[in-house]
């Protein structure tokens, strides 16, 4: 697999110097490498307690984007996966404590509790007071003799960090670590493994499947389930979380283990705020990549039932930019539409005949979805066919409030529906195209006539023209051919369609974008829903 990388040796050392060379000298590291990989805070001056976490890399922002102000002290850093040494926990340690002493903040790994716990002693050895606490809040494995440190670790980290902040003292703030911890619960799911830096992808999750309670190195997790959708994927999160609320209300720490899109996150937090969970979970933090697992394609939610303390430390700003802040988890905010979007509604009428035509229409591209995907994947973004199956689902379950029977008013409506329900350039032109065929109806032209002057207006608004590589290659010499029926529009239109492939420059639409190579050999996806879309009405002239 392709990643942006030099070699997997110097991997590490390089994307730390990375971290501190964009930090704007708010971050430091030890002169100890490669062996010693530590980042630090530029300003500190041991006078508070210290905070120092870390362990494997392959987890960012975890460890060392959460370094700063309000949250950690120092993260010391291991190879992909792996603990640091103790050699480098001890640097870390010796490096910014002072007489407040220091709090480890240690995952539930053997390689990190043992390699931080001799670290710790040998620091005790100098005379410096440290404490460590082990986060293990991941519930997937009840039958682990010892269970996972995960993303609740991030809860320790901030409840923590706001109290060293303030000033308290190393024992209390050990105390309510270890209170934290005792009610922070976690739990994961992916669609696919991570990737391990020079080494091959494991193909364990199969095609329409999701691992449920894997761990963040990609350790296998209690079973793969069926994967059906976000809303699934996430009740079945929730299920196996609500067992372990605590009492009151609770935070929801909603993280991407990498290779989720933002896209894709934002639904899993709405369906966080729909799910059995809703009535318990009052603030959330993220959706955002925290505790990582490389480029892991899932997600995992941590709860953390909270006091007024707790919440205040969650909420206290923080220097680290990765840290997304506390935020009420609440309704969707509404407010009605502008005077003038409200759209006006036609009055309804029946035609058996026009309803039939125009839901075969909305069938024949909905089942041209995939291909016409594939087609604009070759020149585009692989959406045509799905903004057009959008956009005729809708229509389609609009029909029964069209007025049918008034062809000017069934344009317009259907301008109207296009505009609001189909996306990008291809629904606005639609729309113009219908609106203008409505206002030619109005003014006495018969339905072929009042089409072609939608045309008409679509190529003044939209630039497009025959020869312009678009869905006008197709729709014109159609509309020229359709007094002769709709067997001559569809042949037409599909010889206007595929010389669209010959056309090795796009003058207008988003191929205009792309060079002469990247269009050869392949008909315009517009225009290759219009010639579809006729030769299947064609079959019923």
């Amino acid at each position: 697999m392709k990643q942006f990388m030099n070699v997997k040796e110097s991997l590490i050392t390089e994307a730390i110097d990375g971290v501190v060379r964009a930090s704007g000298g708010a971050l430091v590291r030890l002169d100890g490498y490669p062996h010693i990989k530590v980042v630090l805070r530029s300003d500190w001056d041991r006078a508070k307690v210290a905070l120092v976490s870390g362990g494997g890399s392959g987890h960012e922002p975890s460890h060392a984007g959460f370094v700063g102000q309000g949250m950690l002290t120092a993260a010391v850093c291991g190879d992909v996966f792996a603990s640091p040494s103790v050699d480098a926990v001890l640097a870390g340690i010796l490096a910014v404590t002072g007489a407040a002493g220091c709090l480890l903040i240690v995952k539930n790994y053997t390689g990190d509790r043992l390699n931080f716990g001799l670290a710790a002693e040998r620091a005790r050895a100098f005379g410096l007071k440290v404490e460590m606490v082990i986060v293990d809040d991941d519930v997937a494995l009840p039958d682990l003799p010892q269970a996972r440190g995960v993303a609740g670790t991030l809860f320790v980290h901030k409840i923590a960090g706001a109290m060293a902040e303030a000033g308290a003292d190393l024992d209390t703030i050990a105390a309510a670590a270890r209170v934290v911890i005792g009610g922070a619960v976690s739990i994961g799911m992916s669609l696919d493994t991570c990737t391990v830096p020079g080494s091959p992808k494991e193909d364990r999750i199969g095609a329409g499947k999701a691992e449920l309670g894997l761990g963040i190195h990609g350790e296998a997790g209690t079973e793969q389930v069926a994967f059906t959708g976000a809303k699934s994927a996430m009740a079945m999160v929730v299920d196996r979380l609500m067992p372990h609320l605590g009492h009151g209300d609770h935070v929801a720490l909603l993280n991407n283990l990498g290779g989720t899109t933002p896209l894709e996150m934002s639904v899993l937090a709405e369906e966080l705020g729909r799910s059995a969970l809703a009535d318990r979970v009052k603030w959330i933090i993220g959706p955002a990549p925290l505790m990582t697992s490389l480029d892991m394609h899932g997600f995992s939610v941590s709860l953390l039932p909270v006091t007024a303390e707790q919440e205040q430390a969650l909420a206290a700003p923080v220097a680290p930019a990765a840290w997304p802040g506390l935020h009420r988890l609440g309704p969707v905010g509404l407010r009605n539409l502008p005077d003038g979007l409200t759209p006006i509604q036609p009055e309804p009428s029946a035609h058996p005949q026009r309803a039939a035509l125009i839901a075969r229409c909305c069938a024949a591209l909905i089942a041209a979805e995939a291909d016409l995907n594939a087609l604009d994947a070759k020149s585009g973004d692989g959406d045509t066919g799905s903004t057009l199956a959008g956009a005729a689902r809708a229509l389609a379950g609009a029909l029964d409030r069209m007025p049918l029977a008034d062809t000017t008013q069934l344009f317009r409506a259907i301008g109207t529906e296009l505009s609001q329900t189909m996306g990008g350039s291809s629904g606005v032109l639609l729309a113009i195209f219908f609106t203008a065929a409505g206002d030619a109806s109005a003014g006495g032209r018969n339905w072929i006539g009042a089409l072609a002057a939608g045309l008409d207006r679509v190529q003044q608004v939209g630039g497009a023209h025959p020869g312009d590589r678009t869905m006008i290659d197709a729709l014109a010499p159609a509309l020229a051919a359709l007094p002769e029926g709709v067997s001559a529009a569809a042949t037409a239109a599909r010889q206007g369609a595929d010389g669209t492939a010959t056309m090795t420059r796009a003058k207008a639409g988003r191929s205009s974008y792309l060079s002469a190579d990247k269009l050869a050999g392949f008909n315009d996806p517009g225009a290759e829903a219009v010639a579809r879309l006729l030769e299947n009405l064609s079959r019923i002239d």
